[in-house]
């Protein structure tokens, strides 16, 4: 149910930050999106259609030769009527894994070096359209290197399709690290407001709920283009060829542009600003010199105390001491503080990758060895975005409201520890999977090119149906719901205003850092290793996520105190008690039209 706030309350006395009493004792609410956040959704649906269109069918591209049809071989690389899937370059499922894991590690290596140039020199806006350059260029190779004169040449094949890795990497690197961040530029209300609906009822719109709401939404759009680019482009792959499964996502690709072009003059866009990632190294670096013992006793005193930071705090230093670098106010330093712990978090997430990262790689050889008909052997990783999909609407209509009425937040710590568990049980699923694979007519040589007791086992897949795999793709997108979505909210809620692209880029770098590790199992990525790839990755989630919980356990009992940091209300609060609900001065850009949906 909407609710619509009352036209009396539209004024700004009407509009203030909660005192204590009132955000202990207020429901709390989202602000309603706007048509901006929108637009950027649908450039990141264009683009996740795009890339995961394109990305999907790179491991038979690379795994698989061109399949034999009446006597001849398929020009295009498409399987067509045959029950064997598509294929190019024939270079097995080591090198296909190897060069899959290498785009997953270089994609998100990348937004640090798109998350510096924004914040640093150009701004978020112009860093996404420099991203949108890369990547066209990238998919344009892409479709030439599946051309079938090409393909003939299979090293010259090879090399383009490497090169369009590359500088497709750049251009995801410069669009992922700012688009989710630019979206959450948008929100309107910048703090916690007391307002009045129409009912009478005073609620604190709260821009940590409303971020957790928008980014619910956010990954809706990521995955509605990522189902549509998988499904369309396994089809493609397999009746026409890869060239049209490249092409139809250059296609869309297309679609960013006017929209950025249009939406260029309404944009809520920060500034750059040079300094801001000097400031937070000499700043930090500062802290660290200061506090560092030699005695590992007071050390960790040290990096315990409430006073770590305030060494760095202008004013609480002699005129003589402050460095000429400190243009900044102390509450910047609160907000580094938070951003640090922020990044923190992430150090664990590279366990947590690991077993998403089987989605695009082994999962797919998985139903390669299982009986799939006519159906592309990718089709079947179709469900982790359908299954995100129907997820979204469960946890946003249904279990996040459930958790705020009854005022027992599930705060970012608690879900990403949930998330951890979920990822590390769709890999014993898979594991089990595995292991009944194992016991058809080719046991452990399913679908490797050889005879095995009279079987030829690249052609005799086990007698298991491929959605039987359906189990691990519903496991995972219930992490990617507690786990991923969160560490987007997370790089944005903790991070200094002026840096959440750099923590943006820290947080995906924790994907590229997953898949460099991945490159250390690719020794278990073929038979008959993989039951303990898939148990390894499960125990490696389960661990994560018990350590996970024991490291930021404190983190998630002062969530709500980290959240209000920077909120300018909160620090008039701090500096004298009785202004505790006393209208704050809102900046023009937050004095907006209030229209909830709570």
């Amino acid at each position: 149910m909407t609710d619509d706030v009352d036209p009396i309350s539209n004024g700004e006395a009407e509009r203030y930050f909660p005192s204590e009493e009132e955000r202990s004792t207020l429901r709390r609410v989202p602000e309603k999106l706007s048509w901006a956040i929108f637009s950027i959704g649908v450039c990141e649906l264009a683009e996740r259609f795009s890339f995961y269109g394109a990305t999907q069918v790179f491991s038979n591209f690379v795994n698989r030769g061109r399949p034999m049809i009446d006597g001849h071989v398929s020009a295009s690389g498409a399987a067509k009527h045959l029950d064997t899937p598509s294929g190019a370059l024939g270079l097995g499922s080591q090198v296909a894994n190897g060069l899959v894991t290498f785009n997953q590690f270089w994609c998100y290596i990348t937004p640090l070096l798109g998350a510096y140039v924004a914040d640093v020199y150009t701004n978020r806006f112009n860093a996404l359209c420099i991203g949108v350059c890369f990547s066209m260029v990238g998919h344009i190779l892409l479709v030439i290197s599946a051309i079938p004169s090409v393909l003939d040449d299979s090293h010259g094949a090879l090399a383009c399709f490497i090169i369009a890795m590359v500088i497709m990497g750049f251009g995801t690197g410069f669009f992922k690290s700012n688009c989710s961040v630019l979206i959450a530029d948008q929100i309107r209300f910048k703090q916690q407001t007391v307002v009045t609906l129409r009912s009478g009822e005073k609620v604190i719109i709260d821009p940590a709920l409303t971020l957790q709401r928008l980014y619910l939404w956010f990954y809706l759009m990521i995955n509605i283009g990522s189902c549509a680019g998988e499904l369309g482009m396994v089809y493609a792959e397999k009746w026409v060829g890869f060239w049209l499964a490249y092409l139809l996502p250059t296609l869309v690709f297309i679609i960013p542009i006017p929209v950025l072009w249009f939406g260029r003059k309404f944009y809520d866009v920060a500034p750059p600003n040079g300094s801001v990632l000097t400031q937070a190294l000499k700043a930090c670096g500062l802290v660290v010199r200061t506090n560092w013992s030699w005695n590992p006793v007071r050390l960790l005193h040290n990096f315990q105390s409430s006073a770590f930071w305030d060494c760095a705090k202008p004013s609480l230093l002699p005129e003589s001491e402050r460095k000429s670098w400190m243009a900044y106010e102390d509450v910047w330093i609160d907000e580094l503080r938070r951003g640090v712990k922020a990044c923190a978090v992430f150090i664990l997430f590279p366990l947590y990758w690991l077993c998403y990262n089987q989605i695009v790689n082994n999962l797919i050889v998985q139903a390669g060895q299982m009986q799939i008909g006519s159906t592309p052997s990718e089709i079947v990783s179709v469900l982790d975005p359908i299954f995100v999909m129907i997820f979204v609407f469960v946890f946003n209509t249904g279990v996040y409201p459930f958790m705020t009425k009854v005022k027992l937040p599930f705060t970012p710590i608690k879900r990403i520890t949930v998330g951890f568990f979920f990822a590390s049980a769709a890999m014993i699923w898979a594991a089990v999977l595995q292991h009944y694979i194992y016991k058809g007519p080719c046991g452990n040589h399913v679908g490797d090119d050889v005879v095995f007791n009279g079987y030829h086992c690249s052609s005799t897949p086990a007698n298991i149906s491929v959605w039987t795999q359906s189990g691990s793709y519903a496991l995972v997108a219930v992490s990617e719901i507690l786990a991923s979505v969160t560490s987007m909210e997370i790089a944005v809620l903790m991070a200094p205003n002026n840096m959440r692209s750099i923590i943006m880029g820290v947080s995906l770098f924790t994907t590229a850092f997953a898949s460099a590790i991945g490159e250390a199992f690719t020794p278990l990525s073929l038979n008959p290793m993989f039951v303990v790839n898939y148990a390894v990755l499960a125990g490696l989630a389960f661990i994560g996520g018990i350590l996970f919980w024991i490291f930021f356990f404190k983190i998630d009992r002062k969530q709500e105190e980290l959240n209000l940091i920077g909120q300018e209300g909160y620090q008039e609060e701090k500096e004298d008690n009785s202004v505790a609900g006393r209208a704050p001065s809102f900046s023009a850009m937050e004095k907006p039209h209030i229209d909830l949906h709570p």
